[in-house]
């Protein structure tokens, strides 16, 4: 009897060790390549959170690929597709719980889905990762994964498939820029995992795929062979390695030491053009002072001096009519970037938890300076650290700020001096046509106070001991409106304001002394629990060096009398220049010339006040005439535009008038503008020129859209209606242009001086101007 066979276990198990590790390298190799682009990226972000996020996206793309190689090539992307779906969801919602933030899965990703490339590039650095910061990348990384995984190892052409994430890394560094350190170290070990990879290229599969080349030559050939492509390879890579050599220096010579920022191409989050003045709704606020706009409740406050202020806004541009924000927001996570505090100044943690109430707009109250926002999806400006939330405010909205109140060393402010030269060029600006008044008084000021803060004081304390605090008062701070409250009779209305008018009076005039100033808006609670429009107000601030920005209060005492400002101001007359003295008159003579005969009378014609008068007579009957017809050529075109042609032809002769305002008034809408941006300019004309005269929106008697010139909004909705829609437009629609473009019109004729009224209409231009 024979012996069975000796049995080989472990053979099969031994054979796929040995494939797997063969076939390991490109996949392997594949995965690192796009893990790196999330190193690299990460480098922007405040926490690796984006970088694990995209190290899965780089293995779980390449393992599909893997584990379906032996399917069908059009069932790969599907089953792909599918796996990053659940990927992506995960990857939002690991996001969404790490900021804290609110709603539902669904909403959070359809949020991100809309905002994701735009926020991403306006985020500020370090980027919070969010969802919508973190769904392009994971994406991105999952698709450089699958198709670089399908064309190195289900094609078998390794080379090409490293384009894929080549091409993410290079995306990568994009859009990190100039925002980090040069990426050496991950450039490097990117070559060199790529290096590898070539080692060892993928095959296509088949039986063919684990068959050696070289298996039925025999065993001299076959050392010949391999000796061969051995030496081939060494060949190849000392080529390509002469070639870095050579090229390398040449291909840095060529790039910028400062990468290109991408975030330049993308306009960050914006304030609507009520929150960039917000001074002006101090007034409104002041006349309905019971108007619920917050609700504060108060977890960690300060350890003494009562509730906080809370700031809205940071008011630094001031161009002589309107102060403004003129920040740049960006988007911004829960964690907001720390800041210093000032040498010798003192800190505590304020929390607060803040419900919307009646607050419209973006500007988002807390106080300053906040570290950290949850419940609420943020942009930051860090220059004045203030927040703005980009869907805008609702009533119902809460949320969470915890800030560190600073409290300035008084002994430093005392002796501190200001800042000077271009990097506070822009809170030291006073505008051209500065009132002569308001420079004198200034300058009386700062005469007896040489230091910084003694000059602020005095300031301060001038308009507190001079002018009375009043609710009713008209809004405006441009510079006719801060002459007459400083120098108005004060039985006429003068000397009298809301903190609108001592905040942006003390901050003109501290800048005409030297000193840097802004305005700040915001509420001053007496405790926890509503925070009204009584409790709005406006103070200024003052930047010292080493210091920081100090508010000073120059509002009057509660019960105090005010002293008349003819008691301390009187500007002195200037002398006239000598070519102004009168020359002193020639004595009488005793007795008068003899006046001439009457045949010489009679000889000369009529005499010179007869030739004069009647010169001029005449000139003014010819002067008028011309300006009549003037006047009744532009009626008649007025109507022929708004009165005559079709419903759309109507529409743009409406739209015509409006751009014809505009050039008249000096705020010409270039032809580049979309119809909605000429209407925006339209409003905020209209809105400075009353500013600047101190006329009020409904002071022509009109009503509703009329009294406050016409809602030229719709009317811009109506051209493009016409110009996209053309034969929709129907007779209602072009008699409601016609009505709004001469309310408009005349709003802003009225709005300007009288003599500007009358130009307006006999002005030649409308008849000339190109179409």
């Amino acid at each position: 009897m024979g012996r069975d066979p000796p049995v080989v276990t472990g053979t099969p198990a031994r054979e796929w060790a040995v494939r797997a590790l063969r076939a390991a390298p490109v996949p392997v190799a594949l995965v690192v390549l796009v893990a790196l682009a999330g190193v690299v990226l990460g480098r922007v972000y405040a926490d690796p959170l984006l970088t694990r996020l995209m190290v899965g996206a780089a293995v779980g793309s390449v393992l599909v690929s893997v584990a379906t190689r032996r399917l069908a090539s059009w069932l790969v992307a599907p089953l792909s597709v599918a796996a990053l779906a659940g990927w992506t969801l995960l990857s939002l919602r690991l996001a969404a719980s790490h900021a804290a933030l609110p709603g539902g899965l669904g909403e959070v990703a359809a949020d991100a889905a809309r905002n994701a490339i735009p926020r991403l590039l306006t985020a500020m650095i370090p980027v919070q990762p969010t969802p919508d910061t973190v769904l392009v990348p994971v994406v991105a990384a999952w698709l450089a994964g699958l198709t670089a995984a399908e064309v190195a190892l289900r094609a078998g052409r390794v080379l090409a498939g490293y384009l894929p994430p080549a091409l993410l890394y290079a995306g990568a560094l994009y859009v990190v820029g100039p925002n980090a350190e040069p990426a050496v170290g991950p450039t490097v070990l990117f070559a060199a995992v790529a290096a590898v990879g070539l080692a060892a290229p993928g095959r296509r599969p088949g039986p063919a795929a684990d068959a050696d080349p070289v298996a039925g030559l025999t065993p001299a050939v076959r050392a010949a062979v391999r000796l061969r492509l051995a030496a081939a390879s060494a060949a190849g890579l000392a080529l390509v390695v002469a070639l870095a050599a050579l090229l390398a220096p040449v291909v840095a010579g060529q790039v910028d030491a400062r990468p290109v920022d991408p975030r330049r191409y993308v306009e960050p989050p914006q304030v609507e053009s009520l929150d960039e003045n917000p001074l002006i709704r101090i007034s409104g606020w002041a006349l309905n002072p019971d108007q619920r706009l917050l609700d504060v409740r108060t977890v960690v406050g300060p350890a003494e001096g009562g509730p906080p202020r809370i700031r809205l806004a940071v008011l630094s541009d001031y161009d002589g009519v309107t102060w403004r924000v003129g920040a740049t927001y960006r988007n911004a996570g829960r964690i907001l970037p720390a800041v210093e505090p000032a040498p010798g100044a003192t800190t505590e943690a304020v929390r607060q938890e803040i419900t919307v109430g009646d607050l419209t707009g973006r500007l988002l109250p807390a106080v300053p300076t906040p570290r950290e926002v949850g419940g609420a999806r943020v942009a930051y400006d860090p220059a004045s650290g203030t927040l703005i939330r980009p869907e805008g405010l609702v009533p119902g909205l809460r949320y969470e700020v915890s800030s560190v109140r600073e409290r300035p060393d008084v002994n430093l402010v005392s002796t501190a001096n200001v800042p000077a030269g271009d990097a506070v060029a822009r809170v030291l600006r006073v505008p051209d046509g500065a009132p002569e008044q308001l420079r004198r008084l200034a300058a009386q000021l700062a005469e007896a106070n040489g230091a910084p803060y003694a000059r602020a004081d005095a300031i301060a304390t001038f308009l507190a001991e001079h002018y009375r605090l009043t609710a009713d008062a008209p809004s405006g701070h441009a510079y006719p409106n801060l002459t007459f409250f400083l120098f108005g009779p004060r039985n006429g209305g003068g000397q009298r304001g809301t903190s609108e008018q001592f905040a942006a009076a003390f901050a003109v005039l501290g800048r005409l002394a030297g000193l840097p100033t802004r305005v700040v808006v915001g509420f001053a609670p007496n405790a926890d629990g509503p925070v009204r429009a009584a409790d709005a107000y406006a103070w200024p601030e003052v930047l010292f060096d080493g210091v920081g920005w100090v508010s000073f209060d120059p509002m009057p005492r509660p019960d105090s009398a005010p002293r008349p400002v003819e008691e301390d101001f009187r500007p002195q007359p200037e002398e006239p220049p000598p070519s102004e003295v009168p020359a002193p008159t020639e004595q009488p003579s005793a007795s008068p010339p003899a006046a001439a005969s009457a045949p010489d009378r009679a000889r000369g014609g009529p005499g010179t006040p007869v030739l004069v008068g009647g010169g001029v007579g005449g000139l003014l009957l010819v002067v008028g005439a011309v300006l009549a017809a003037l006047a009744a050529t532009r009626r008649r075109l007025s109507r022929s535009r708004l009165e005559r042609g079709a419903p759309g032809e109507r529409v743009a002769g409406a739209w015509r008038e409006l751009t014809d305002a505009l050039r008249l008034a000096g705020r010409p809408a270039g032809s580049d503008l979309a119809a909605a941006e000429v209407a925006e300019r339209a409003r905020r004309a209209l809105a400075e020129a009353r500013a600047a005269t101190g006329v009020s929106p409904a002071g022509d008697g009109a009503s509703g859209d009329e009294a406050s010139g016409g809602d030229v909004g719709e009317l811009a909705g109506l051209v493009n209606q016409v110009a996209f829609a053309p034969g929709s437009t129907t007779g209602q629609q072009a008699d409601r242009a016609a009505t709004l473009v001469t309310a408009y019109g005349e709003a802003l004729r009225d709005a300007r001086p009288r003599w500007r009224r009358l130009w307006w209409r006999v002005h030649p231009g409308p008849l000339r101007w190109r179409r």
